[in-house]
């Protein structure tokens, strides 16, 4: 019996995106490193299922139906790149190989111009939602060789998780597009998750809220403008007990893992010469708990506030939520800032409301405002700024002054803010007719004759002054981010 698609990688999404395609009707062919892992998903939760256990990659492809597609569930970089070899002498012309792994989207892009190259197809596509999401509908964000589209599109859209009926899947753009957008989702998702501590960490050190407490804030937070995924799981977060009835949270280690693609979606700003500050503070937040030993012995050095919270705490509260709300909206303008700055460098288009669109559902970051993001591009496919469309702008005005007074509480109360602070400075930068650049290059021209322009005169115009009177009239190059 011809399968019609084959998945290699039996980790927990690999195993959850199989049954996920059992589910729908698809015959899926499923191979692993260990044959035991195999041999234990088909014995478990494949019992029953259409699912087939191949024990080797040839017999693999010749289980598949003509096209073939192979979907590949491992572990990045390396990895991929070997089955990817292993695959490419078994496979025909035309055939499709997916990579559903959180791919950097540079590997992507070599990907494939070099399968193209020997006649088959590459998709990179992000999936989202974790192990829940792939078992009941993932977001997934498939980027690649457009010829392969027409052939997984009906797989994938059928496996992911559908909003007001429409899949949270479509095609996003030339090479590594899609693994591109997922990178940035994950960047964002890093910024919403720091966004959510932060407040944490105000209505509890600050405010000093217990768990059950803060659970209450939360559980009606999750109830307006801040519905969101990530909220509502921090509601059941907050509520959950351990065996002795205390709050679980309480008595987790405060260090944070990470596996990098927050990282790179901030690496990738700074070469595009993006401001992605609220994600790149994010990424340090994570870094900075990770020295945990460290700021332990720091704390008994350095001296600690006395500073108490005396206020209105019902009125703090609620400036939080103002602050939480605001700078999530900041996140999300970055990152699609991010993805447009990118657009342009590597010559793709992307289509911002339909990411937003499949954002919607399935995945970490999805939340009640990426409707309005879709609307915002669906209004105006050439906005350069969320921040310019009316509704954000009218929502960042009414939150203004609680996101200030959040700001200004975490530094009366030595609560630190990196999120919530990042995000109002790129706000407050973004909106400025003028900044204090023109300082910064005369600086640069004083000590190294890199030159500036000038407002009396047109741009484009470079001036060097001999500021000292003994340096020449020599000017050194400059560059624009």
């Amino acid at each position: 019996m011809s399968a019609d698609i084959g998945l290699i990688g039996l980790a927990v999404m690999g195993q959850n995106l199989v049954l996920n395609m059992n589910d729908h009707g698809f015959k899926v062919a499923v191979h692993n490193r260990s044959a035991g892992k195999t041999d234990d998903f088909l014995a478990g939760p494949a019992a029953g299922t259409q699912v087939t256990a191949i024990y080797s990659l040839q017999e693999l492809v010749d289980g598949l139906k003509s096209p073939r597609v192979v979907m590949l569930m491992v572990k990045a970089g390396d990895v991929v790149d070997s089955y990817i070899d292993k695959l490419t002498p078994l496979l025909s012309e035309g055939d499709i190989i997916i990579d559903g792994g959180n791919s950097l989207y540079t590997d992507s892009n070599r990907r494939t111009v070099d399968l193209a190259k020997k006649g088959l197809l590459y998709i990179g596509s992000g999936v989202s939602g974790g192990e829940e999401g792939a078992r009941n509908g993932p977001s997934i964000m498939p980027g690649g060789n457009k010829k392969a589209w027409a052939t997984v599109q009906p797989i994938l859209q059928a496996i992911s998780t559908k909003v007001d009926g429409e899949p949270c899947c479509q095609w996003v753009g030339e090479e590594g597009a899609g693994h591109y957008v997922k990178m940035v989702h994950n960047g964002i998702e890093y910024g919403d998750m720091q966004i959510i501590c932060e407040a944490y960490q105000l209505l509890s050190e600050g405010l000093g809220l217990g768990a059950d407490e803060i659970q209450t804030v939360f559980a009606d937070w999750n109830k307006g403008v801040l519905d969101s995924y990530l909220i509502e799981i921090t509601t059941n977060i907050l509520a959950y007990k351990d065996e002795g009835g205390l709050p679980l949270v309480d008595k987790i280690l405060d260090t944070a893992g990470q596996k990098g693609t927050g990282k790179w979606t901030g690496i990738n700003a700074l070469d595009l010469g993006a401001p992605l500050t609220l994600i790149a503070e994010s990424v340090f937040a994570r870094c900075l708990s990770a020295q945990k030993e460290e700021r332990v012995r720091a704390s008994k050095i350095l001296p600690q506030a006395n500073t108490k919270f005396t206020g209105d705490k019902k009125s703090a509260i609620k400036a939080i939520g103002d602050a939480v709300y605001a700078s999530k909206i900041i996140s999300y303008a970055q990152g699609f800032g991010l993805m447009r700055a990118a657009e342009k460098e590597y010559g793709w288009k992307l289509n911002y409301g339909g990411i937003a669109l499949m954002w919607r559902g399935g995945c970490i970051i999805r939340s009640q405002f990426l409707n309005d993001i879709k609307a915002a591009y669906d209004n105006n496919p050439e906005l350069e700024n969320l921040l310019l469309a009316d509704f954000f702008n009218n929502a960042i005005q009414t939150a203004d002054a609680g996101w200030r007074e959040s700001v200004v509480m975490g530094v009366q109360l030595a609560v630190p803010t990196p999120a919530f602070s990042s995000a109002l400075a790129y706000y407050d930068g973004y909106r400025s007719a003028r900044l204090p650049a023109n300082l910064l290059q005369a600086q640069r021209d004083y000590f190294g004759a890199h030159t500036y322009e000038r407002l009396d005169k047109p741009r484009g115009e470079f001036f060097h002054t001999d500021w000292t009177g003994s340096g020449g009239k020599m000017a050194s190059t400059t560059y624009n981010a």
